[in-house]
């Protein structure tokens, strides 16, 4: 029951990533939100991993080039992509994209890795290609041939892309999550910091573009953590998957909440993306662990980034 509860909590905080996040880039770069939201970050989750995993620094710091690169991906990368999706697209439309990401991340394991899904699993992948289509095309398919899908849901689709890639290399990194995750952000600061500056970063100069950022360090960049982490110590990471399935229908619930419509493709969309994701799940594994992520833990059996 506790674990439910941990999972639960972390769904709804990563949602809220995509709702406050689409406030925040209204009077904030995509650049200066990122720069923030890890700078702020951090130090939390550097103080977590070693409280928490008690991690051998120096093993952790031996792999410093895979860690660089899994934090330009996914810590630079996907976060960049993301909130400059989020200014052009809903929050419900990029959730629904992101909620595809473990169908793209088993092409990707089969393309690059030699991966053999079952049938089922392949199907799966079919229901949330069109459950995507769904969302980009608004239910009208003149858009794709006349070039009408936004760009931000295409950016969407680069950024789940770049996350897919991510979690495949990921998963050959054997170091405990929450210390990977901080390691990563804390070479995210550094790498953004320079641009950031050269680019005139700013702190936040209203009331709510502080609170927006802070709940973007604290919830979904540090507590969603915890909490998934607590919850992995008496659930499986297959079942814990399942749980980030919550993550479009919390941003849902939110977008009905601000009195914003919901349209009836995006309700078929996100039904087909979140059942091909789940038939993509009814698969056998020889391990059952989480890997390390960057927006949301990647787990092997669930697939979800």
């Amino acid at each position: 029951m506790r674990a439910s509860v941990y999972l639960t909590l972390a769904a709804l905080f990563w949602a809220g990533n995509f709702v406050v996040g689409q406030a925040a880039v209204a009077s904030m770069t995509p650049l200066d939100l990122t720069f923030w939201r890890w700078a702020l970050a951090a130090l939390p989750l550097l103080v977590l991993a070693h409280f928490v995993e008690r991690p051998d620094w120096s093993a952790v710091l031996h792999r410093w080039r895979v860690l660089l690169l899994l934090s330009v991906l996914g810590m630079t990368g996907y976060a960049l992509l993301l909130y400059s999706a989020l200014e052009h697209t809903s929050a419900l439309n990029a959730s629904l994209i992101g909620a595809a990401n473990p169908a793209l991340i088993l092409v990707m394991a089969v393309a690059l890795l030699g991966d053999r899904p079952p049938p089922l699993s392949w199907f799966g992948i079919g229901l949330g290609l069109v459950g995507v289509l769904l969302v980009l095309t608004g239910g009208d398919p003149r858009r794709l041939l006349g070039f009408g899908v936004n760009i931000g849901e295409l950016l969407m689709l680069v950024a789940i892309t770049t996350w897919a890639l991510y979690t495949i290399i990921a998963r050959r990194l054997n170091l405990p999550v929450i210390t990977a995750t901080a390691v990563q952000v804390a070479m995210a600061v550094v790498v953004l910091g320079p641009v950031a500056v050269a680019s005139g970063v700013r702190f936040p100069a209203t009331a709510a573009e502080g609170w927006s950022l802070a709940y973007i360090a604290l919830f979904p960049s540090v507590g969603a953590y915890l909490l998934w982490n607590l919850a992995l110590k008496t659930t499986t990471a297959a079942n814990a998957g399942n749980y980030l399935n919550l993550i479009a229908v919390f941003t849902a619930v939110v977008t009905l909440l601000l009195g914003k419509s919901i349209t009836v493709p995006q309700i078929l969309g996100g039904i087909l993306v979140i059942t091909g994701v789940l038939l993509t799940g009814f698969r056998k594994r020889p391990t059952d662990k989480p890997d390390d992520t960057g927006e949301a833990p990647s787990v092997p059996s669930a697939r979800r980034p």
